[in-house]
């Protein structure tokens, strides 16, 4: 039985909890932290609010409480950034816990700050236990996909992928970050003051592929454009009339040496199909030989998230000491649920 603690109880939280108490003979659930006050002293079936999840844990805000039942392992789920989760990483991991967490910069946190992935391998190896940046994008679609494909290549020239997907799904905060609901005037002032940011996670993929690939990325080039809808087009969150901007366009390519090596894109609206827009991911090689790669529809990005999260988990226990990354991991499979 594999203790484990969730740190954050939104979406992405409750999406792993359910996966959670799909498996009561292997995983016992010993705590569950969140930020918000109206969630404290509800139980976890509560917060679902799913019949057969019944479970009498409660959500709280005492994270010394929860890390003394020492889980095996602390899943967070809360934020995207370094600075947004340090405080959340680093407590588990001095209380002797495994970590998973789907920050996208904690996928290759050395991407985006060398320091911060040092500190964070540093405590980790210092308390003997492992921390493990997972999830959809980065993480699997975009990283783990390529590189566990260029196992069969004799020579890789370049690696193109693209992930087409619907942000309808997501909440007030990804809309935002994405610019929907905005105007095209506001969504470019939003680029250069930083609230609109497109995907996150562009740099830590590749410069996870350069890493297990062998190859110096030494320039990262990007863009971001905004998808204007020529529909009306509504979620939950936010409205977009025609003419508004219902997503970004995210591009990047790494270069070594001059020469194009990788090239990322990934646009994402909401409801792309209401303008005959299909979504997918895809991955092609250029080498000896090529490999095209296709999925249609694209994997949902919440579900494949809390999905990764949950199936790492039984192989945390046999991980070596420190910040570590997918391509460190044995190869991860789908656990089966014991209800």
């Amino acid at each position: 039985m594999i203790k484990v603690a969730v740190w954050g109880a939104g979406m992405m939280g409750q999406g792993l909890l359910g996966y959670i108490l799909d498996r009561p003979n292997d995983i016992e659930l010993v705590g569950v932290i969140d930020r918000h006050p109206e969630k404290h002293g509800r139980t976890v079936g509560e917060v679902l609010g799913c019949e057969g999840w019944e479970c009498d844990v409660e959500v709280t805000a005492d994270v010394d409480a929860v890390l003394a039942k020492k889980p095996d392992v602390v899943c967070i789920l809360t934020a995207s950034n370094l600075h947004e989760i340090s405080d959340q990483v680093e407590p588990a991991l001095r209380a002797g816990a495994d970590v998973i967490c789907i920050a996208e910069t904690l996928a290759y946190p050395w991407a985006s700050d060398p320091e911060w992935a040092e500190r964070f391998d540093a405590i980790a190896k210092e308390h003997g236990v492992s921390l493990l940046g997972t999830g959809i994008n980065p993480g699997f679609v975009l990283d783990a996909l390529p590189i566990a494909l260029s196992s069969v290549c004799l020579r890789i020239d370049r690696i193109e992928c693209s992930r087409v997907n619907d942000l309808s799904p997501f909440g007030p905060t990804v809309m935002a970050s994405q610019g929907v609901g905005t105007t095209v005037e506001e969504f470019e002032r939003g680029l250069i003051d930083g609230t609109i940011v497109g995907h996150i996670g562009f740099h830590e993929s590749i410069g996870l592929i350069g890493r297990t690939l062998g190859w110096d990325i030494d320039e990262i080039q990007e863009t971001r454009e905004p998808i204007i809808s020529g529909v009306e087009r509504s979620t939950p969150h936010v409205h977009v009339a025609p003419g508004e901007v219902c997503g970004c366009r995210h591009v990047a390519w790494g270069y070594s040496k001059g020469e194009l090596k990788i090239e990322l894109v990934h646009p994402q609206q909401i409801h792309p199909e209401a303008e005959g827009q299909d979504t997918g991911d895809y991955i092609k090689i250029v080498g000896d030989p090529n490999i095209c790669l296709a999925n249609q529809p694209e994997i949902p990005g919440g579900k494949g998230t809390y999905a990764s999260t949950g199936n790492y988990i039984p192989l945390m226990q046999d991980a070596r000491p420190g910040m570590l990354t997918v391509v460190d991991m044995p190869l991860p499979r789908f656990w089966t649920p014991t209800v």
